[in-house]
């Protein structure tokens, strides 16, 4: 069985003015088939490509003929819905894409069922529409849809999404309300789960963003730039959370605190 392993989705806010929203999906790229493992895209754009108009993003986990599949249905579904629509769908007219998404994989995978043939498959279907509205389901191995957009605010599937993916997110600080950068998060994410987890590879490019740009909604990878330069971010805030460690056994975790916070207010006080 081929399997495709960790992928994430993040909401954020994009642009507070305008409470408008973001969505980053990022995934690892190591596919594993048996012992043989290799690199493969595992985020899908979904769109109109004829009009130029994006409607959101997929990424799934499982068996890959499976995930190759909930892409497919996506693609048709969305094809149909948008023959008369010239804009990205809004949040509710994707949560009719969504719906009939998951009645052709519930159908689907109770035949596939009624065959003795186990199911294998997660996958995240997120969007951003002309409001700048988030939404993000996540689809199980029944072809179920939960929106997580409102809560949590993220999506995590495939290896390492619980002990690594989940737990990260915890400790890191994650809110859907802050204007962080979430990319170089996703990308310290899935490097650190790799490190641990053998059926994850390491980031190595494949994010993209969904938001509201100069009035319009866009979709595309995130730079190659970005990409390298959040490499190199990763690597150094490794070392900053080891000698974070150190800094705390020598001095103990109060004075620790009590240093951080000083160069905090030194650091806010030179902005304002």
């Amino acid at each position: 069985m081929i399997c495709v392993t960790l992928v994430l989705a993040l909401k954020w806010l994009w642009n507070r003015e305008k409470e408008q929203e973001a969505v980053l999906m990022a995934s690892d790229s190591r596919v594993t088939y048996g012992p043989i493992t290799y690199e493969a895209k595992k985020i899908h754009p979904v769109g109109v490509k004829e009009k130029d108009i994006p409607v959101g993003i997929a990424g799934g986990s499982g068996d890959a003929a499976l995930v190759k599949y909930g892409y497919s249905v996506v693609d048709a579904v969305v094809e149909e819905f948008m023959k008369n629509k010239d804009e990205t769908p809004s949040q509710r007219e994707f949560s009719y894409i969504v719906r009939e998404v998951e009645n052709q994989l519930i159908s689907r995978f109770r035949e596939l069922r009624s065959m003795g043939i186990d199911i294998n498959f997660n996958m995240i279907l997120a969007s951003v529409d002309p409001e700048g509205k988030a939404s993000i389901y996540h689809f199980d191995s029944r072809g179920l849809a939960e929106p997580v957009h409102d809560t949590p605010g993220f999506a995590i599937i495939g290896s390492g999404s619980i002990t690594g993916g989940m737990l990260l997110l915890r400790l890191l600080g994650y809110s859907p309300d802050s204007e962080q950068n979430w990319g170089l998060l996703s990308t310290f994410i899935i490097d650190m789960v790799s490190e641990v987890d053998p059926a994850v590879g390491p980031f190595v490019g494949e994010s993209w963003l969904m938001r509201v740009e100069d009035g319009k909604v866009a979709l595309g990878p995130i730079k190659e730039e970005a990409l390298k330069e959040f490499k190199e971010q990763v690597r150094k805030r490794k070392e900053l959370i080891r000698e974070l460690m150190f800094l705390c056994d020598v001095v103990g975790e109060d004075r620790g605190e009590e240093g951080l916070i000083e160069m905090l207010k030194r650091e806010v006080g030179k902005d304002e």
